[in-house]
C-alpha cells in the first residue's frame, strides 16, 4: 500500500513539475530556457505551442496518478512519449552537438524515469 501511495505521489509531483515548466514557457516563451538566445517570432510561437502540449501532459499525469490501477495504460503511454523525448535529445546531440549541462541531465531523466515507472506499475499489478 505504501509503495502504491508513493508511486502515486511521485507521478503527481512529476505532473505538477511538467505543468509548471509548461506554464513558464507559455508565459515567458523561450527566454525561460536557461542558456537560450533571443529567437524570432516563429520560434517563440513554436515554443509556446509545444509548451501547451506539455501542459496537457503534466495535467494528464496528475489525473492518472489518482487511480494507478485503472489508469496504468495511459501512464505507460505518456511515459513512452517522455522516453521518446529523451531519444530525440540524443538525436539532437548527434545532429548539432551537446546541449548545456542542465539539458544533459534532463535527457538522462527522460531515459531513466519511464523504465522505473513501468517497473513500479508492473510491481503493483503483482
Amino acid at each position: 500500500m505504501a509503495f502504491r501511495r508513493g508511486l502515486g505521489w511521485f507521478l503527481t509531483l512529476f505532473g505538477l513539475v511538467c505543468t509548471a515548466i509548461a506554464l513558464l514557457h507559455i508565459i515567458f516563451g523561450p527566454s525561460s530556457i536557461p542558456g537560450s538566445i533571443p529567437v524570432n517570432a516563429t520560434m517563440d510561437s513554436e515554443d509556446r505551442f509545444y509548451a501547451s502540449l506539455f501542459l496537457g501532459f503534466g495535467i494528464a499525469h496528475v489525473w492518472a496518478a489518482r487511480d494507478l490501477s485503472a489508469r496504468a495504460q495511459p501512464i505507460l503511454a505518456m511515459q513512452a512519449v517522455f522516453f521518446f523525448g529523451g531519444l530525440a535529445r540524443i538525436g539532437s546531440w548527434l545532429a548539432v552537438g551537446p546541449p548545456g549541462t542542465l539539458f544533459i541531465f534532463l535527457g538522462a531523466l527522460e531515459l531513466i524515469i519511464p523504465p522505473l515507472v513501468w517497473w513500479g506499475l508492473t510491481k503493483l499489478e503483482r
